[in-house]
């Protein structure tokens, strides 16, 4: 059993997080502020703490640096009302689990707490080489749990965009992410997918490059080019055969919300390219 502390002046998250099915073995409490956090932590065994989502990203990873002090395996989920582009790089380069603004999905919430306490090694499996809100180059472990946490801090830095614009950009980023870890790398946690983030006046633009060989472009039967109900059926049982994750339409999601999908020659690198209004 784990447990789980939510920091915040009223019971409304922890409330909801004790009837989610995945969480029902999880002994869950609740504390009002940051120092009686601190000092239900030194007297508890505690592994994930959510933070006050009234709290500012800045006050919240002053919390999560005195708590790791005190438990140096604890898992940190940050909730605040916003966030700016620095301050989620901040929280990247803090090793915070993961990071949330206003409004809150409960449900993203719940997932990532389970996550957080099913987690082990976890720690170092984002690693921040350039941290400008412009350019944001990272080094990612291959872990699937690694691509859930940074795909929740990428939701964050894209923010400014209409929701659903978000939301299909998000969703092309995961499945390349994914895609780099599970073709490149094979989902080895010793091997690193290498994903930028870069901003400009007119686009969005991410590039991974994974260390695997390439692939053939001709040669791509997991991956559904057309969305029939024949593509999905064909598509799944050869994926299964091959032992591969469910889906097999990331580059149809990736193709559909890019306005430039460009390879390099092996193929192992890839840029997505987003024109902005």
């Amino acid at each position: 059993m784990g447990r789980v502390l939510i920091i915040g002046r009223t019971p409304t998250l922890a409330d909801e997080l004790r009837v989610v099915t995945a969480l029902h073995s999880h002994e869950i409490d609740r504390c009002g502020g940051t120092i009686e956090a601190l000092q239900h932590v030194r007297k508890h065994e505690v592994d994930v703490v959510v933070t006050d989502s009234d709290t500012s990203i800045g006050e919240n990873l002053a919390c999560s640096k005195e708590l790791s002090a005190l438990r140096p395996g604890i898992r940190t989920i940050l909730l605040a009302p916003e966030a700016t582009d620095q301050e989620v790089i901040a929280a990247l380069r803090a090793q915070v689990f993961a990071c949330f603004t206003a409004p809150f999905d409960q449900h993203a919430i719940a997932d990532m707490v389970a996550a957080a306490l099913d987690a082990s090694e976890w720690r170092n499996g984002i690693e921040v080489v350039s941290g400008l809100p412009h350019w944001l180059t990272l080094r990612v472990a291959c872990r699937r749990l690694t691509a859930e946490r940074l795909v929740a801090f990428m939701t964050e830095l894209q923010d400014s965009l209409p929701d659903d614009e978000r939301h299909l950009l998000i969703a092309a980023f995961r499945e390349l992410l994914l895609n780099a870890m599970e073709h490149g790398a094979g989902f080895n946690a010793e091997k690193v997918v290498e994903v930028t983030a870069a901003k400009t006046a007119r686009a969005i633009v991410y590039h991974f490059r994974d260390p695997g060989s390439g692939f053939d472009a001709d040669d791509l039967k997991h991956a559904a080019s057309e969305p029939t109900a024949e593509q999905i059926v064909a598509s799944a049982m050869h994926r299964s055969e091959q032992g591969l994750r469910p889906g097999g339409f990331g580059m149809l999601i990736a193709r559909s919300v890019a306005d430039e999908l460009v390879y390099n020659e092996r193929r192992n690198e890839v840029l997505l390219i987003k024109h902005l209004s």
